[in-house]
């Protein structure tokens, strides 16, 4: 058995020629025997695999691809360590994810792609090609096809925030979210060969004001909170993907303010959105879209016009591996714009920077921290009409 090294516990079983050994087999072991270790990822390899033959390495790689990425049929070959891969799924950022994923198996040396099964594997590899194929996976968790805008004061994410400036909502706020996204079914290689996806978001926005003038209440003041529902279909090939959404969202005030403003007209922000992003991944570092938009219905009592559409770019750089933790972390910008015809096609920008941190594949779910300035208009239900500006200090864990 592999000798376990450093760290977390673990509970070892002891062998003793045929079987297990017996309780007083075990009570005579010396006490030295009784380690606490730390399961690194070389650890949990099988014995002697980084020097096994290629048959072995290879179907070792091979398993572990299947383990997380059964669904896209991905074939390994090897060659003195050296991997090659094929039937690589035609998103460019799960095929990266892969990739990543098999360069940090212990033992191998490079990772090259091929475009189909070389000719002298095909007979040794025609049973494993032509299995049943997957055509599509119910609830997929490891990535998303169109990766969210993450510049967006909207993004769907779990998020806690301090705000300073906000000359509406107040000079000291807090802002927080509670939102997911829940995929539902993904449709692998159809429409020229990417993946199709549908699924359920839902999201809270809330922000609190520390220090509200006047202060009947006492404390602090709950000001506005923003619920929101959608479903959105996504499709990802290559370096681009697209996201069709239809949504809700309505807005309510909070009771402390309220109380703190008595006589306060209150209306009823919602509107039901349909909306429609584009987004390029230009390079590995850089993200460009754009999205139009149509407010089908709004609320009587606080009308849009239908038309708006917001566009913007994230640029990611100075990326270092943290092989010790398995994590992968990376600075960031991000530029997010917004135009409305309700608000005369006036400009409305949101700016942020950070570091997020991520697995190693990449594509997964992210740990952000990240400073905002907004100039523009405020994102929060009836105040949304107003002009805005403010600086935000976030954290935030979302894909």
């Amino acid at each position: 058995m592999r000798a376990l090294q450093s760290g977390a516990v673990v509970f070892c079983i002891l062998f003793s020629g045929s079987g297990f050994s017996t309780d007083s087999q075990i009570d005579e072991l010396p006490i030295e025997s009784e380690v606490a270790v730390v399961l690194t990822r070389s650890d949990s390899i099988p014995d002697g695999v980084e020097k096994a033959p290629d048959a072995y390495f290879e179907g070792y790689v091979q398993a572990l691809i299947d383990m997380h990425y059964a669904e896209y049929r991905v074939i390994v070959i090897a060659k003195d360590k050296h991997i090659w891969l094929a039937n690589l799924p035609k998103n460019e950022l799960t095929a990266k994810s892969i990739i990543q994923f098999v360069k940090d198996v212990p033992g191998v040396k490079d990772v090259q792609i091929l475009e189909e099964v070389p000719t002298e594997n095909e007979e040794l590899r025609v049973k494993y090609v032509e299995r049943p194929k997957i055509n599509g996976i119910w609830f997929p968790q490891m990535t998303e096809l169109f990766q969210p805008i993450i510049g967006s004061p909207r993004v769907i994410s779990y998020t806690l925030g301090y705000r300073s400036g906000d000359e509406i909502i107040g000079n000291k706020c807090a802002d927080i979210s509670l939102g997911d996204d829940f995929p539902i079914y993904r449709w692998l290689d159809v429409i020229y060969g990417g993946d199709l996806q549908i699924g359920i978001e839902a999201c809270i926005w809330s922000v609190f004001n520390f220090d509200p003038h006047p202060d009947i209440a006492g404390g602090t003041e709950l000001v506005n909170t923003d619920f929101y529902a959608g479903i959105p279909i996504t499709y990802a090939r290559n370096k681009w993907s697209f996201r069709l959404r239809g949504f809700h969202v309505s807005s309510h005030l909070g009771d402390e303010f309220l109380i703190n403003h008595p006589g306060f007209h209150r209306v009823n922000p919602s509107n039901e959105v349909i909306d429609f992003f584009v987004s390029y991944q230009a390079k590995e570092a850089i993200r460009l879209y754009v999205g139009p938009a149509v407010i089908v219905h709004s609320d009587p009592t606080f009308r849009w016009k239908p038309l708006y559409i917001e566009y913007g770019t994230e640029v990611r750089f100075l990326g270092t591996k943290f092989d010790k933790q398995r994590l992968y972390g990376t600075l960031y910008l991000t530029l997010h714009f917004r135009n409305m015809q309700e608000l005369d096609w006036n400009f409305d920008g949101t700016y942020r920077g950070g570091y997020e941190f991520s697995k190693l594949q990449g594509i997964g779910r992210k740990f952000r921290f990240y400073v905002e300035y907004h100039h523009g208009y405020s994102y929060e239900g009836q105040f949304s009409k107003m002009r805005d500006h403010y600086m935000e200090y976030n954290i935030s864990y979302g894909f």
